[in-house]
Order: C-alpha cells, then structure tokens, then sequence
C-alpha cells in the first residue's frame, strides 16, 4: 500500500505545475519601406509619379479605335501589378461615355463576390483629374479599381490584381499599401 501511495504522491508532485495558456490571437504583422516616389519617363500623353518600390514598369501601345497605352507597374515584393489603360477621348463625347461605362462595368462584375464596393470620388480642378476609386472588398480579383479623366481628351483607367488566389485577409496589407500607391498616381496624374 505504501508503495501505491508513494507512487501516487510522485504523480501528484510531477503533474503539478503552471497551467496552460494559449497565445492569443494576432495578425501577421507586415512591413513595407516607407514609399519614394519618383516622376515617370513615359512617351504618353500624360505623367505621373510612381513608388521606387515597383520594380518593372513596362509600356506598350494598344490597338485600339483611338490613341490607346497600357502601363503595367509591377510590385514582385508583393505579388501584385498595377495595370493602366490610357485611352485618347479625342473631344468626343460619345468616347468618352463608352469609357466611363466600361470602366464602371469591370468594377460592377465584383459584385458577385465582393462583401462591399466603397466609391471615393476624387477631383482636382487645377489639373483638370476628375474621376473615382473603388475599393472592392472581399475574395475578388481584383482588390482596387480607379478611372480618372479631364472629360475631354484623355481617360485613364486601373486596377491592382495579385499573383495569388484571392483571399481578402491574406492580401489586405498589401492591397492597403498599393491602394495609397493608386492615390498617389491620381494625385500626381497631369495631362500633357
């Protein structure tokens, strides 16, 4: 008897100790350098300042009815591009009803699987930038979407895309830091 005793005096000793916590839950925490912005060299109608952070810019020009430029601005840290469209309007009102409504369309195809698409209309009447972004919220494609224009000759249209499937909570630091970069391209947009 004293030997189970003994025995279970020592499980008793042994077992006892600090009880066990759990971590609480946290987010991944993700920092990105603080942005530089330099001035862009392109051959386009128009000029903006992009991150030092995007590592390749490239421009081609598009077949299209009028003068048409795409810029891709890709992030490879990140996993994401920044595509732009620039599509001459030609004082054409027509044109430029057709670029709105598709620019508009292309955001209004999130809806299926966007949770919310909050619109931010932006303007700058000294340089003539006039147009909206659109935050698409949500496992989507594509996370932001931005047009702008000076409603007579030029019209430019963007969107981010990542390199990954969509997943909101995963690409939500990232999409937050691009979306200031989609900003500060409209912010610093000037027409030639």
């Amino acid at each position: 008897m004293s030997r189970y005793f003994l025995l279970f005096l020592v499980i008793v000793c042994v077992s006892c100790g600090e009880d066990y916590k759990p971590k609480p839950k946290a987010f991944l925490r993700l920092d990105y350098p603080e942005a530089k912005y330099v001035k862009s060299n392109f051959k386009v109608p128009f000029s903006f300042e992009t991150n030092l952070l995007a590592e390749n810019i490239s421009l081609k020009e598009m077949k299209a009815p009028t003068k048409s430029y795409g810029i891709n601005i890709e992030y490879q840290t990140l996993k994401g591009t920044i595509f732009l469209t620039y599509k001459a309007v030609e004082g054409n009102k027509k044109n430029l009803q057709n670029f709105l409504r598709d620019a508009q369309k292309f955001t209004l195809e999130h809806t299926k699987k966007a949770d919310e698409i909050p619109v931010t209309p932006y303007e700058n009447a000294e340089h003539k930038v006039y147009g909206a972004l659109s935050e698409v919220k949500g496992n989507v494609a594509s996370p932001a979407q931005f047009y702008v224009t000076d409603s007579v000759n030029h019209f430019l249209t963007g969107s981010l895309y990542f390199y990954a499937r969509p997943n909101y909570d995963s690409i939500l630091p990232a999409a937050n830091y691009l979306q200031k970069d989609i900003m500060h391209i409209m912010e610093t947009l000037r027409w030639k």
